[in-house]
């Protein structure tokens, strides 16, 4: 969950769904919230609908996913607004080798008939070996939603939410995406279409995302987060953003018990991310957060 960097950086109550015969979305043991992050990273190919199910399968309570946008206005399920060499392989069977390259296939200058033609399961993950290999593709947002719903109703299991994070920052307006406001409309778009308002959250490092969804949407539920190299203190970054967020989401090698005491005196949930160690998840537990981002849920099962 990282800004994007190459050489510099570049990147950095509504009405529930009609499945209404399934319960509200619950909590995991011990109330915390467990998200998968981008679905089961560790586990499966990041941020595609098999990762989805999985998580769902290892009883996340909130999906978590990245959405970028392609040249024909589609929000589309990805981390990086391009084809990022540690998953891809191209239309030929041949894998893109280096971030120059990464960069040049430019999603945002893709349609998205296009973007289907290239895989992002089968290469092997250079920092995730354990990772299943399998034909996958880059999904739709609003495809996903509704394997995600499907999956739901035909296992009979309770609702999740829905953890979504924009993938913008200045450096990218109009080159890797849209200006905040066209891209969250993009965003919303699907979310109302797909009846998913009351279990979404949107989390950005963007705060002009944030600061757009908290004026024209304010009953959405919105996630500041906040990288380890952040320079402002506490106070500061509530005051540049201009409002409370539903949850403030740091790394989790920033969080101490005088942090999650801040948010909750605050009335803002605390979930880092993303916490891959039993050490580590332990730690953060006993710290009283709120939830946990990881790659593993099978270590919060």
């Amino acid at each position: 969950m990282k800004y994007f960097t190459f050489t510099v950086i570049l990147f950095i109550t509504m009405s529930f769904s009609n499945l209404v015969q399934h319960q509200s979305t619950p909590l995991g043991a011990g109330g915390l919230d467990i998200q998968g992050h981008r679905g089961c990273r560790g586990l499966m190919p990041e941020n595609t609908i098999p990762a989805m199910l999985k998580a769902i399968d290892l009883g996340v309570t909130t999906l978590e996913m990245d959405v970028v946008i392609t040249k024909d206005n589609k929000v589309v399920v990805s981390h990086e607004p391009w084809m990022e060499k540690e998953i891809t392989t191209k239309p030929d069977g041949t894998y893109i080798n280096t971030t120059v390259e990464s960069m040049e296939f430019n999603i945002y200058k893709m349609d998205y008939d296009e973007i289907v033609k290239y895989d992002v399961g089968m290469k092997p993950h250079p920092r995730f070996p354990n990772q299943q290999k399998m034909k996958a593709v880059k999904p739709l947002l609003g495809d996903l939603i509704d394997a995600v719903e499907n999956y739901l109703v035909s296992k009979n299991l309770p609702k999740v939410q829905y953890n979504i994070e924009t993938k913008s920052l200045p450096a990218g307006d109009n080159k890797f995406h849209p200006m905040p406001a066209e891209f969250v409309e993009l965003l919303m778009s699907v979310i109302k279409e797909k009846k998913i308002e009351s279990r979404v959250i949107i989390q950005s490092f963007d705060l002009r995302s944030l600061k757009y969804l908290h004026e024209k949407y304010p009953a959405i539920k919105t996630s500041l987060l906040i990288e380890d190299s952040e320079e402002k203190d506490f106070e500061a970054q509530l005051k540049e953003l201009g409002f409370t967020p539903t949850y403030y989401s740091p790394n989790f090698t920033m969080v101490d018990e005088d942090l999650v005491k801040l948010c909750h005196d605050k009335g803002m949930k605390i979930i880092p991310w993303t916490v891959n160690e039993n050490k580590d998840i332990k730690k953060l537990k006993k710290m009283g957060v709120d939830g946990l981002i990881t790659d593993f849920p099978d270590l919060l099962k």
